[in-house]
């Protein structure tokens, strides 16, 4: 096949079954959307593109930045598209966690303009959040860029009900399968998607994945960052359901080790969670189903992610004293309180607070004489051992609550005797009107 343009690429992705053999499944046939090979690597290039199109014309007669509120494949997708008619982009976010992401953007020219914010999506109903504050200044007129707004630009998911949902449907002979599931990061994809097949038949059940609160998983949102995204209605799915950072690493290595399919650590959440809820469904069926998942990318952008989470599988030693390995009886026991028995604990033993969110997230809000130890760099401190003197009171902070309890019931195992962590995170010390300052 002979294209004009690399652009002409996009779409058309492959339709791959899963062998039965593989998935143990009796009752359900599963498939694969393989949008990993898309020409820049991802499900994001085909919004990429259709956002960027519609303005491209006038950016290019005006010289126009392009911006994107990104730290990953969109990112990636929309600094090749810039590159190509020869305008620049700029990749603005509040934490890029994806070491190779990084490097590649910056190979592709793109700029790089990391902000406070108080999530890793924007809020659109937090008038303080900085990233909010850049949406704003993003949209007004004579800026001189083109914000392709994946957040809330209709043309993302768009882009899945012209192209994504036809070809799947095409490719099972004109059928929809009886199950679709899906990663929600935009829920561009997923959204797109799940209407499109239900117009062709209101029966399809529609399955979106998010990460447990406290992992990350490249390209998910967690149930609390999905609801800030524009996009995302949770009636466009039946049931949402949570994946954790090792089980997209399980699933992860069942596509590529027996399917030869190198998808990443977001194609595992979605094959594992299909199988999960899957695999409750087939023993209880009387007719044959199918079902779709979707590969949204590919491995070899994640190898920093595989060695910190999961270094055997490079053959590096297993590192000691890792947060993964807390069991739910150790974070049961963490001494987790609530503001008000926070607030009393500081007045009474002046602990030290150490907040892990990130440093542009520190600047923006935290509590007084607070230190902040991004949690990465945190994990590599407690390798080496205690970072603090085993008798010495510490309060950890997080967002939500969820990843200080995790790192409480760590050091408490490491012997550490009295380490605390907030309830609810700095999320509820702000509700709860506590005092936050700034830098």
């Amino acid at each position: 096949m002979k294209y004009d343009s690399i652009l002409d690429v996009i779409g058309d992705t492959p339709l791959v079954r899963i062998a039965p053999e593989v998935h143990g499944l009796n009752n359900i046939d599963l498939y694969a959307k393989l949008e990993m090979l898309n020409p820049f690597g991802s499900v994001k290039d085909r919004p990429a593109w259709n956002m960027a199109r519609a303005e491209l014309d006038r950016a290019v007669a005006n010289g126009d930045t392009i911006v994107e509120l990104s730290s990953g494949n969109t990112a990636k997708a929309l600094a090749v598209v810039a590159a190509m008619h020869g305008l620049p982009f700029k990749s603005v976010t509040n934490r890029m966690k994806v070491p190779e992401i990084k490097d590649l953007l910056l190979l592709l020219g793109a700029r790089i303009e990391e902000l406070p914010g108080q999530t890793e999506c924007l809020d659109p109903t937090d008038t303080e959040d900085p990233l909010t504050r850049m949406y704003r200044s993003l949209t007004e007129e004579g800026t001189g860029h083109l914000h392709t707004d994946q957040y809330f630009n209709p043309r993302n998911p768009e882009a899945h009900r012209v192209g994504t949902a036809p070809e799947i449907i095409k490719d099972l002979g004109g059928q929809a399968p009886d199950i679709f599931i899906a990663c929600v990061g935009t829920s561009g994809s997923s959204s797109g998607v799940a209407s499109v097949l239900r117009e062709h038949d209101p029966n399809v059940s529609v399955v979106g994945l998010v990460s447990t609160k406290s992992d990350f998983v490249p390209g998910i949102r967690n149930i609390d960052e999905v609801n800030e995204v524009g996009l995302f209605n949770p009636a466009h799915y039946d049931t949402i359901e949570p994946v954790s950072a090792q089980q997209a690493i399980d699933g992860m290595l069942i596509l590529n080790r027996r399917c030869g399919i190198l998808g990443g650590p977001t194609a595992g959440a979605a094959y594992f969670g299909a199988l999960r809820h899957l695999s409750a469904l087939d023993a209880g069926l009387t007719e044959r189903k199918t079902a779709v998942f979707i590969v949204c990318d590919r491995v070899e952008s994640y190898m920093s992610y595989v060695r910190r989470l999961r270094p055997e599988l490079l053959e590096q030693p297993a590192r000691p004293n890792s947060v993964g390995t807390v069991t739910d009886a150790e974070l049961a026991a963490v001494r987790a309180m609530d503001v008000a028995e926070t607030r009393a604990w500081l007045d009474e033993a002046r602990p030290l607070v150490v907040d892990l969110r990130g440093s542009f997230a520190y600047s923006a809000l935290h509590i007084e004489n607070s230190v902040n130890i991004v949690d990465e760099l945190f994990d590599e401190l407690v390798h080496g051992g205690l970072p603090f003197g085993a008798g010495s009171p510490v309060l950890l902070v997080c967002p939500v609550g969820e990843k200080s309890a995790r790192y409480a019931a760590l050091l408490t195992r490491m012997g550490h005797r009295d380490v605390r962590s907030l309830r609810g995170g700095l999320v509820a010390w702000r509700d709860a009107g506590a005092p936050l300052v700034r830098d």
